[in-house]
């Protein structure tokens, strides 16, 4: 079956867009963005912002997109089992020049994971007026780092920011 992703989450002040691989079966499942409650991503996002947990999914959208803050997906479509990034199969990717035309104002690219930058890099490739960054990933999958160690490394996003 094939798989499909959701579209982007931006506007036109967004400075900085994050980039996953591909929405997890509980992402896709919710019809939400880091939609499985073991993923750290958004209780980084409200850790970095300094703001009160929250279920809410508008309530977190809107936290980012206050932000100046983008999330999408490198991937627009695939096949695979599961929701690990190695189980991705006949993916296509997502239109980025059309997605860079209508958003001008980013100027970061900061991927969510190492899986995502290869797809990125595959598909998309670097351009040189926009700055790239890998984190390390929210996913419960990346055991090896704590929540405290990924928010250390995921403070740069203030940097970008300010």
């Amino acid at each position: 079956m094939r798989k499909i992703a959701f579209p982007p989450l931006a506007d036109n002040n967004s400075k900085i867009l994050l980039l996953g691989t591909m929405p997890g079966e509980e992402s896709l499942r919710r019809q939400q963005y880091y939609g499985n409650k073991n993923n750290h991503f958004w209780r980084l996002i409200f850790a970095l912002f300094n703001e009160p947990f929250s279920e809410d999914y508008e309530y977190r959208k809107s936290l980012l997109l206050k932000s100046r803050i983008a999330l999408w997906d490198v991937i627009q479509s695939c096949e695979g089992e599961g929701s690990l990034d190695s189980n991705i199969q006949n993916e296509q990717a997502n239109d980025f020049s059309c997605f860079y035309r209508t958003y001008p104002s980013i100027t970061h690219v900061v991927f969510t994971s190492k899986k995502a930058e290869t797809f990125y890099k595959k598909y998309v490739g670097f351009e040189n007026y926009k700055s790239y960054i890998t984190l390390p990933s929210p996913s419960p999958a990346n055991a090896r780092m704590t929540f405290d160690d990924k928010l250390t490394a995921w403070n740069i996003l203030l940097d970008l920011l300010a």
